[in-house]
Parts: C-alpha cells; structure tokens; sequence
C-alpha cells in the first residue's frame, strides 16, 4: 500500500517533470526554427551576390573563367553553410547516450542502496535512483530528439539553398552566353 502510494506520487512528479521540459522543448523548437530561417535567408542573399559579383568582375574575359571563378565561390559558401552541422548532428547522437548512461548510474545508485539495507527495503530507498534514471533518459532524450530535427531541418534547408544557388548561376552563364 505505501508503495503504490509512493510510487504514483513519483509517477506524477516524473509526469510534471517530463510535461515542463515537452513545453520548453517546443518553445526553444519554435525560437531555433525563427533564428535559423532568418539567418539562412541571408546567408542565401550573400551567397548568391558574392557568385554574381565574382562572375560581373571577370566579364570581359572567358566564358570559362566566369564559370570556374563562380563555382568556387559557391563551394566556399556551401562550405560556410554546412560547417556547423556535424556539431548538431553529434549532439542529436550523443544527447540519448549521455541520458542512458544516467540512467545506468541511478540503478546502479538503487542497487546500492538495497545492498546497504540489511532489513526490509523501502520504496523511499530506491526512489532517488530510479528518479535520477528516469530523469536523465527523459532529459537526454529530449535534447537528442530536438537537435535531431533541427539537424534535419538545417540540412533541408541548406541543400535547398544550394539549389537556389546552382539554378541562380545557371541563369547567370546563360545571359552572360548571349551577351557575348
């Protein structure tokens, strides 16, 4: 009886816990997805004016050059948007780990804890452990799941930026053929 009593006011607990994070998580979602469409919509007007003022400066000479010079500067800004990425998508992979290996430690803290009793053991005993395993795989699996789809969100945006700009030059070569 005082342990299902006690393991349903940790239930709860867990429950509030794991609500209050679901409604910060979806609040920092929301401000990551603003900041990083504003900050791509520009990284996307540079890009593509640092092309067309690279291919403008080498107009009188070879259509070719043109061409090189301008895929260059793009591999440079594609680099410049894909840089930071990787960090993302490590710590989607490593978020979930690091909230598993918590929760190894608070069964383990549990273990103990019935080791050292020598009597009976309460539910009180084992609660602080299963807490903290419960907490930490709540916690890491929250941050992996949220850097995750950022992580895919970013890269879908990126590659659609990298489109925008191949066919931005494609039309730049064309109208620099016909003008010569």
């Amino acid at each position: 009886m005082l342990f299902s009593s006690f393991a349903t006011a940790t239930q709860e607990a867990v429950k509030e816990e794991v609500t209050e994070l679901t409604a910060e998580a979806e609040e920092n979602k929301k401000q990551l997805e603003k900041v990083s469409q504003r900050a791509l919509d520009k990284e996307a007007e540079a890009a593509k004016a640092k092309e067309e003022i690279k291919g403008l400066n080498k107009f009188n000479t070879s259509l070719k050059n043109i061409e090189t010079s301008i895929e260059n500067v793009g591999k440079i800004e594609i680099y410049n948007l894909e840089k930071n990425l990787s960090l993302l998508a490590t710590i989607s992979g490593a978020a979930p780990m690091i909230g598993f290996l918590g929760t190894v430690t608070g069964m383990i803290q549990a273990f103990i804890s019935i080791a050292e009793e020598e009597g009976a053991v309460s539910p009180k005993l084992l609660s602080s452990g299963i807490y903290e395993a419960m907490l930490t795989t709540a916690a890491g699996l929250f941050v992996g799941i949220i850097a995750y789809l950022s992580y895919n969100y970013l890269v879908s945006r990126v590659e659609k930026l990298i489109h925008k700009m191949e066919y931005t030059t494609i039309e730049f070569i064309e109208i620099l053929q016909s003008k010569k």
